[in-house]
């Protein structure tokens, strides 16, 4: 199963490529096609939104046929066919139709890896691997940043885009052949995602996860790029070093949250810990948005840092979701993660065209926009306060 893993974090490596690319696009399809930040945040929030809708049938589908095929099949249709539409893009809205098809591609990477790691390895472990994971597949972060910027220059956008489809049609091969089928658990088979839902230990997690990862990946996804192209003139170049940091720091968090919950014995505190500390940098950046370049910089990689918890919250949720239902368990917390940052592109999109206009300053747009992560991380950390602790 190594193998097979590689293979899976080969394919999350580009589900976090993808999510993230537009920030350093953004100026090339500006140029090329007429694409504002608001038409991008929409393409944006789109992916999100199908990969969150898409994780209830993936789900489903880890639990009855398996990760094996599941991820290979959406893969190699949504991942590397939606690159080849967005290849092929002459309008905005071909943009989004791609996403579309990039977030279902994407949609069952991570959670068959997790749902490996449910299966087939000790409880104890399970955000301690689910972070490495992340932390590995997190290297598509990185790529996203100053090497595609670059490869945008060498060789254009177009070529880029092609590259990358024929790499995913690779990993989806590969992801085939590979990757094997847990045993199925012993015991009734039946139940559903409505099951989970009467488990009342998960109803104040949920919250936390709508909202742990927001700004992060809201930044990280797009925002990132306009706010300093609009604010400080950064130039292509320059977007890509600065969201390299956010990247880099989003790496280095993951590989610190993973390990704290054996640590120290607590899951809850050490998600509600974190996330206070990034809800301040939030809320800094809300407050000075004209902070200076490398103050501002420094602000969005402490966000990115604090906000990768994601790992250590799927093991407290996943430690009350019994074994049968694993699949549905992992994909329905994933649901809110993504699903959150997904609403949000969508919301902060409105919200900056909203705000913006001749007679506004360039940043009062980009202040409402991290006005509404701050507000929101505060309200999903008030009510993760009701969540009981639990650690295996």
């Amino acid at each position: 199963m190594i193998l097979g893993l590689v293979f899976l974090c080969g394919t999350y490596v580009f589900s976090q490529f993808f999510r993230a690319f537009l920030a350093v696009l953004a100026e090339a399809l500006k140029a090329d096609l007429g694409a504002g930040a608001d038409d991008l945040a929409f393409a944006s929030g789109l992916w999100f939104l199908t990969f969150a809708l898409m994780q209830l049938p993936v789900g489903e589908a880890l639990d009855r046929i398996g990760p094996r095929r599941t991820a290979t099949t959406l893969f190699l249709f949504g991942g590397a066919g939606g690159a080849a539409l967005f290849a092929m893009a002459s309008a905005p809205w071909h943009i989004a139709a791609a996403m579309v098809l990039i977030g279902m591609g994407c949609s069952p990477v991570l959670m068959a890896s997790f749902f490996i790691f449910s299966r087939m390895y000790p409880a104890a472990m399970f955000a301690t691997l689910g972070s490495v994971m992340i932390g590995v597949g997190s290297l598509g972060n990185i790529a996203g940043t100053l090497p595609l910027a670059m490869a945008i220059d060498a060789f254009g956008w177009r070529e880029t885009l092609w590259v990358l489809s024929g790499f995913s049609a690779l990993l989806a091969v590969g992801v085939y052949v590979t990757v094997q089928d847990p045993e199925r658990t012993p015991g009734p088979q039946t139940g559903s995602v409505l099951d989970l839902l009467k488990l009342r230990a998960l109803w104040p997690i949920f919250p936390m996860l709508l909202v742990n990862y927001l700004a992060a990946g809201g930044l990280r996804g797009l925002w990132v790029g306009p706010y300093l192209a609009d604010v400080y003139g950064a130039t292509n170049a320059v977007v890509g070093q600065a969201t390299l940091y956010m990247g880099l720091a989003m790496i280095v968090g993951t590989f610190v949250y993973g390990p704290l919950d054996r640590w120290l014995g607590t899951r809850k505190w050490v998600i509600f810990g974190g996330n206070l500390l990034g809800l301040l940098a939030i809320a800094a950046l809300a407050y000075q948005p004209l902070a200076g370049y490398w103050p501002s910089v420094l602000l969005i990689a402490a966000i990115g840092f604090f906000g990768m918890s994601f790992p250590v919250i799927m093991a407290h949720a996943r430690a009350f979701v019994p074994p049968h239902l694993a699949g549905r368990g992992v994909t329905l917390m994933n649901l809110f993660g993504i699903g959150g940052v997904g609403l949000f592109q969508v919301a902060t999109s409105r919200v900056f065209r909203a705000t913006e206009g001749p007679d506004v300053a360039v940043h009062l747009p980009y202040q409402a926009v991290f006005t509404l992560f701050a507000v929101s991380t505060a309200i999903g950390l008030a009510l993760y306060l009701f969540a009981q602790d639990r650690t295996d």
